[in-house]
């Protein structure tokens, strides 16, 4: 009886070790840079991180002088890591105009109602980041640096109106300069790939 297996049939582990393909992990040249990058994607172009890099640095000194003129300066990190998403993984669906606006706005909103249930400690604060994570998954606007936003809200308690136009502005903004140098570089992906 032969010992290959049949088209669209799944194979016994010792079925496939007696047959003539190999599988043996001695077979396969391993180096050490290759279990150092695993599966990993492959290293970006020296474009593309440069791109990315110099994008993300002008945008952020532009926010953070912003930040430093309206007193604002906690808003940085989860607008840190947005523009990280929208020029480093401009394709996913946590970079999208609309988890990035949305997904900050109704972060905040939920950091708001934490902070007015419980008040601004660091319990609320972690429970108003998970919260934030499950009323961005069910509006469909998921972005993770939103949960900071959301903790920001309760440990800070800022006022809501300037707050919210602020941050509002700022997604905009790194949203729109998302959509003008990915314009601006033919060889970059097209963002955004959705609007809404």
């Amino acid at each position: 009886m032969s010992a290959r297996p049949r088209p669209g049939r799944s194979v016994a582990p010792d079925v496939l070790r007696s047959s003539t393909i190999s599988t043996d992990r001695a077979a396969r040249p391993r180096t050490a840079l290759h279990l150092l990058t695993g599966r990993a994607p492959a290293p970006p172009s020296a474009g593309s991180l440069l791109h990315a890099a110099g994008v993300s640095s002008a945008m952020l000194l532009l926010l953070v002088s912003a930040g430093a003129l309206l007193h604002r300066p906690a808003l940085i990190p989860p607008l840190a890591a947005s523009a990280a998403l929208i020029h480093g993984s401009p394709t996913m669906p946590l970079a999208q105009p609309r988890s990035v606006v949305g997904g900050h706005l109704v972060a905040a909103a939920t950091g708001y109602a934490v902070l007015t249930v419980l008040g601004g400690s660091m319990w609320a604060a972690a429970l108003a980041g998970g919260l934030a994570l499950a009323v961005m998954m069910v509006t469909r606007t998921p972005h993770s640096p939103g949960a900071a936003t959301a903790v920001i809200v309760v440990l800070q308690a800022p006022r809501p109106v300037p707050f919210l136009l602020t941050l509002a502005a700022a997604t905009v903004l790194l949203v729109l300069a998302g959509t003008a140098t990915s314009r601006a570089r033919r060889t970059a992906p097209c963002y955004p790939a959705y609007w809404w």
